[in-house]
């Protein structure tokens, strides 16, 4: 048995187009999850790299579900472009941190004048509803779902699990919105410690170096250096740095990954295009 995650991806905010961003990419949150060689059901994140796995499934409809850990732009704007999602074929299941009606709530981003078409008129067959925290079966996987401090609307962290291997992904995490904690970054608070207690790989928001920090703490983002203290605190055996500021360049990210090269804790940005099999 094996979990495949492949990264669609993994920028934060705005999606960054250039020459500076093409190794790790600029398209915005998303990771699709397959079971075995499998083609992926379970999405985490609707960003614009949600275009990226209607490439990886050439022509063949997604019938499956996307978990949004929240509604910012940059986690949804992927949905109405998601070609794979609307042939006749299609089975779309949007879940989405409970908050009222989910369509209502998604329609009030996507529908005239903000944009030409509502949920209700994306073609496939897509359903959507609002789920609390807690654990569920979603796809043959077990994924909990933790709110987690951000800002601007209810968020999530996700846990998922096959019965093998477990990812944590914090893609969107505002600690210090709690307090400073030890090192000035945001305690390690029981939904981040829950979620990415001994997991195999944490994802997690790193679109902050410290220097930036201190100016951005109240912008809704982690520092990098909250990311490696969590892996550490929870027992994950692996970090992958996520949600990359979309003015950070790729020779950039290199000198980060470089500068922890030395972490008890094997640490490595994502990049766009990526696929772990764990």
């Amino acid at each position: 048995m094996a979990v495949r995650v492949l990264f669609c991806g993994v920028r934060g905010s705005t999606p960054a187009p250039g020459p500076e961003f093409v190794r790790y990419g600029g398209h915005t949150s998303c990771l699709a999850l397959a079971h075995d060689d499998e083609e992926p059901k379970l999405v985490l994140d609707a960003g614009t790299g949600l275009q990226r796995l209607t490439r990886h499934l050439d022509g063949r409809a997604f019938r499956g579900t996307i978990m949004v850990g929240h509604l910012h732009w940059d986690h949804t704007h992927g949905i109405p472009f998601f070609r794979a999602g609307e042939l006749p074929n299609s089975r779309v299941s949007m879940l989405i941190p409970a908050q009222g009606d989910a369509e209502a709530v998604l329609e009030r981003a996507m529908s005239p004048p903000h944009f030409p078409i509502r949920p209700s008129e994306l073609m496939g067959h897509w359903s959507f509803a609002g789920i609390e925290e807690g654990e569920r079966t979603v796809e043959g996987f077990s994924v909990t779902a933790r709110e987690i401090p951000h800002g601007g609307g209810r968020t999530f962290g996700y846990r998922v699990s096959d019965g093998t291997s477990t990812i944590a992904y914090l893609s969107d995490h505002a600690p210090a919105n709690l307090g400073p904690g030890p090192e000035g970054f945001g305690g390690y608070h029981a939904a981040a410690l829950e979620l990415a207690r001994d997991v195999d790989v944490l994802i997690h928001d790193a679109q902050y170096t410290a220097a930036e920090f201190e100016a951005r703490a109240g912008w809704g983002h982690s520092a990098i250096d909250y990311a490696v203290g969590l892996a550490k605190a929870a027992g994950a055996r692996w970090l992958m740095l996520f949600h990359h500021d979309p003015s950070r360049t790729d020779e950039q990210i290199d000198e980060i990954v470089q500068s922890l090269a030395d972490s008890p804790v094997p640490i490595t940005a994502a990049s766009e295009g990526m696929t772990l099999s764990l």
